[in-house]
């Protein structure tokens, strides 16, 4: 029988919380401090880390106090870090329940249990209020989905009038990519939208596009460079393997090398619903 998505997943348990903080603590001593930053090289699961949150955030431009959606939240990292940089409330959502609980219990380690809100459920029928959210974002989770039209319909649903909607996605290149790769252990568990497409997709949800930014050719240099290191053995003692164990690093390789090659595409992007 082939893997399921689930199974793609299966590594997350209701250890895996304590299992993080473990890893944490032998790197840097039992009185680390249990912080979104402290947190980040294990609980940011997407490619590019703490870096690609950051200008993932710019480009939402939270505000103190507003309602933050994370679609796709997996264990929490972004939110957490986005709730406690700005200030504001974020709720997370995610199909994966041992991901859920892993993300409450993290939040409850880092205090900030009531700042970050985590939901088991799909992004394509969010258990969420109509207009009740100021901005949401979804960071490297679109290409596990394959009614995106349902994703931004819904999206666009929970959003307040005026809100924005800011999506890190990766698009589909030139070529199908290597697998397994750390969204999708076989090739039906993966869904690259195109280009043009997605820009489809959104303008027929209602969406005004404001910014929709193909990084692919500038981020190609580093994907090479991390490639080379990853190949060469140099894996962190933090990382993403510690989630998703040791198979970790085929997948990464996979990943670099498809993006490399011009197979996948990384877009940055931000629509407005209107107001």
């Amino acid at each position: 029988m082939p893997p399921t998505l689930h199974d793609h997943y299966a590594t997350a348990s209701d250890s895996m919380a304590a299992h993080l903080l473990a890893a944490l603590r032998a790197e840097h001593g039992a009185d680390v401090a249990i912080t979104p930053d402290t947190l980040a090289p294990l609980d940011q699961f997407h490619s590019r880390g703490i870096t690609a949150t950051e200008e993932l955030a710019v480009l939402l431009g939270p505000l103190p106090g507003e309602r933050i959606l994370d679609i796709g939240c997996g264990i929490g990292g972004p939110a957490r870090w986005i709730a406690a940089r700005y200030a504001c409330h974020v709720t997370g959502v995610d199909l994966t329940e041992a991901f859920c609980r892993t993300a409450a219990a993290l939040n409850e380690a880092t205090g900030l249990t009531g700042r970050v809100e985590i939901h088991n459920g799909s992004a394509t029928a969010l258990p969420l209020p109509d207009a009740a959210f100021d901005r949401a974002y979804s960071q490297n989770v679109a290409m596990n989905i394959a009614d995106k039209p349902q994703m931004y319909r819904e999206a666009f649903r929970v959003l307040k009038p005026g809100g924005v909607l800011v999506l890190s996605n990766l698009l589909a290149g030139n070529g199908p990519p290597y697998f397994p790769v750390p969204w999708a252990t076989i090739p039906a568990h993966s869904h690259l939208a195109t280009e043009s497409e997605t820009r489809a997709d959104l303008l027929a949800t209602g969406f005004a596009i404001e910014v929709f930014d193909n990084r692919s050719a500038t981020l190609r240099p580093s994907l090479a460079t991390a490639r080379r290191r990853l190949e060469q053995g140099a894996m962190p003692p933090l990382g993403l393997q510690v989630l998703m164990g040791p198979r970790f690093a085929e997948m990464m390789l996979n990943s670099m090398k498809s993006g490399e090659e011009g197979r996948v595409e990384t877009v940055e992007i931000r629509v407005r619903k209107p107001g």
